[in-house]
């Protein structure tokens, strides 16, 4: 009986593999990196669709008070149950529907805020700035601004004479027999070109007003305090059009 020949025994042509053989290899080939393709694809749009759903959902706002007990203000809250990690949503109690009152260090951090974002800018950010300003505001005084910008052409005026604002805010004190108004004092510095390439500089010392107005705690707005009247009042103050322009909020 003659033993079958092994594959290295048979000619050069024969020793090759069957033709659907190799087509059967390469197809299999091709179905497994197809189904990689789409395990990686699915598993792709599933983790695009988890980060655009955190991303969308509201940040959690957490207030801490002076005895240092935090009270979630905003957002979900995580809870551990027996089914799991859950988010519960935050509903305002109806005893306080717009949340705990704001204490008098988130009164002062929006005073602060409102004054930096309102005095100081330049030609190139002043917009930035002053949209920051306005979305501070309440809705008349917003509109009351608004409408005081146009009348005076105040944002031409700053890119046409290259005005620059800074201020150093150097005490800010609550007004005594009035809620939520501050007294702030601070050093204000003006430079402007003059149509001459004649740099001025203006120094000096205002007292400013601000009344907050408390519209409740929102994902915008978790001081929920907004500025509803704001006014300015210089008590000294000097021009310089020397040559020498130095800047007194500069010095230490």
């Amino acid at each position: 009986m003659t033993k079958p020949k092994q594959r290295v025994e048979l000619p050069e042509k024969a020793q090759l593999s069957k033709y659907y053989e190799m087509d059967g290899a390469l197809r299999a080939y091709a179905n497994r990196m197809a189904a990689l393709a789409m395990i990686c694809g699915i598993l792709a749009i599933g983790s695009l669709a988890l980060f655009a759903y955190v991303r969308l959902q509201p940040p959690v706002v957490v207030r801490v008070d002076q005895a240092g007990e935090a009270t979630v203000v905003g957002g979900d809250v995580v809870r551990v149950g027996a089914a799991g990690l859950f988010a519960v949503p935050l509903k305002a109690s109806a005893a306080a529907p717009d949340g705990p009152a704001p204490s008098d260090v988130e009164g002062r951090a929006v005073a602060r805020k409102f004054l930096t974002a309102y005095l100081t800018y330049t030609p190139a950010n002043v917009e930035r700035q002053y949209a920051e300003a306005l979305n501070m505001m309440t809705l008349n005084f917003r509109t009351f601004t608004m409408n005081k910008f146009r009348e005076d052409d105040t944002l031409g005026k700053i890119k046409a004479e290259s005005i620059t604002s800074s201020v150093r805010i150097r005490s800010i004190e609550p007004v005594p027999g009035m809620p939520w108004a501050y007294q702030v004092f601070g050093a204000k510095e003006i430079h402007r070109v003059s149509s001459q390439r004649i740099e001025q500089t203006e120094k000096m010392v205002c007292r400013y007003q601000v009344r907050l107005v408390f519209s409740g705690r929102t994902q915008v707005h978790p001081t929920g305090l907004l500025v509803g009247e704001f006014w300015e009042q210089q008590m000294v103050g000097e021009r310089d059009i020397g040559l020498e322009q130095s800047s007194v909020l500069l010095d230490r």
